[in-house]
């Protein structure tokens, strides 16, 4: 049963991994503008994949940081992310916010690739600034025909939920597999993170 469930399990994470070497749509030209607001909050970051790795990534982190981080990061991260929002709706001009989504994945991507644990201060301020910059794309993108509030409640609940997927499944990979097979999945799945922040990089270029 333990084999199955961790055959299970690493083939999720295999898929996971090659979809990052597929073509993204961009986060930012949103196909959901046309549907309400909280149907497109929720959707906002589930339909682009920098947004969807960044989130997942943070869980990751977590789930193998220090204690106290394994719930700061997750925290620290939808909070910064709504004043970015604001910031981005209100139409304050921020430049260089691409650049700042594409480092946040070859940043996270590489401190869970190297099973990096820094002091929680600095892992929160790391996770704070990206989210910032991610908010800023969600504010940027808020349909015009959405209602802001409801917006922003369903990509904080989508946000939310994929540091879940992010945490949880780094946990039950712990649980199933030994130290060693657990330790290379999840590396693998930071080097490959890391890997989708360098080609967000290029497309920048």
């Amino acid at each position: 049963m333990k084999t199955k469930r961790m055959t299970w399990l690493t083939k999720i994470l295999g898929l996971c991994g090659l979809s990052l070497f597929a073509l993204p749509a961009s986060a930012h030209i949103s196909v959901m503008h046309s549907v309400g607001g909280f149907e497109a909050g929720l959707m906002h970051p589930i339909t682009g994949l920098d947004h969807l790795l960044a989130m997942i990534a943070v869980g990751m982190w977590a789930a193998k940081n220090q204690r106290s981080a394994q719930w700061v990061l997750p925290v620290v991260f939808p909070l910064m992310m709504a004043i970015g929002a604001i910031a981005g709706a209100s139409g304050l001009v921020v430049p260089g916010v691409e650049a700042g989504i594409a480092a946040s994945l070859l940043v996270l991507g590489l401190c869970i690739a190297l099973m990096a644990r820094l002091p929680v201060s600095v892992s929160a301020g790391l996770v704070g600034v990206f989210a910032l910059a991610h908010g800023y794309a969600h504010g940027v993108e808020l349909p015009s025909e959405a209602a802001g509030a409801w917006f922003g409640v369903g990509f904080l609940i989508a946000t939310v939920g994929l540091h879940a997927v992010g945490f949880f499944a780094t946990r039950s990979l712990q649980q199933i597999a030994t130290s060693g097979r657990a330790s290379v999945v999840y590396r693998g799945v930071g080097a490959a993170i890391a890997m989708s922040g360098m080609y967000f990089f290029s497309a920048l270029i």
